[in-house]
């Protein structure tokens, strides 16, 4: 057994305390931590208690830099494991408050396929769409449902190209194959791609 002999606040940062055992520091660890188990100076706990209090201070810190993390936007699951990663956190740290996170209903991979199939569908082709999804860990099955949901390209694809060819000449061989290109770069299929051009071109005087 190991006793406690000092608990300090510490002096750039408020919600954590310094932890001090047999007249050693110990660690750093978050006071709602010491709070929860009611730790004290004068406290004996043993090597596999201080362990696992120190994983749960380091968990509780990585949810909370998690959470500050979504606040700006929706992120998914592998986006936010990416973010822990990069700040230090090992795996286990990562998958309990990924965990924790799903469990709250914070990070919801299909929910965030959803929104951001819905509002780059204003501006990109269901291809694009997908590959951007993919890139950012979503599955096959949530981006397949999302996008799947959005139902005709053909007016997005409409939309774009007139953006595209404004103050240009459609009628310009040259013009008329970059705007093709350009649609297959913004994620639309051939069929849909040529279907707006052409539909384009017959409305040009």
């Amino acid at each position: 057994m190991s006793e406690i002999t000092a608990i300090t606040p510490q002096k750039y940062d408020a919600a954590r305390c310094n932890i001090e055992v047999d007249g050693r520091f110990l660690c750093g660890m978050k006071l709602e931590t010491v709070m929860r188990h009611r730790l004290k100076a004068g406290s004996t706990v043993t090597e596999e208690e201080l362990a696992a209090y120190q994983l749960e201070s380091e968990q509780d810190e990585a949810f909370d830099k998690a959470l500050l993390h979504i606040t700006a936007s929706m992120k998914t699951e592998r986006e936010v494991r990416d973010f822990l990663k990069k700040k230090g956190y090992l795996e286990d740290v990562a998958d309990e408050v990924v965990g924790r996170m799903k469990r709250y209903g914070f990070l919801d991979d299909a929910a965030y396929a959803r929104a951001y199939a819905e509002n780059m569908a204003q501006k990109k082709g269901s291809r694009l769409i997908a590959l951007e999804l993919k890139r950012k860990g979503v599955s096959e099955g949530d981006i397949d449902a999302a996008v799947s949901a959005l139902g005709d390209e053909g007016a997005c694809a409409s939309r774009v190209l007139e953006k595209y060819l404004r103050g240009k000449d459609a009628n310009d061989p040259k013009t008329a194959k970059k705007a093709y290109a350009h649609l297959l770069s913004k994620g639309f299929d051939y069929e849909t791609a040529r279907g707006a051009l052409v539909a384009y071109l017959s409305e040009e005087p």
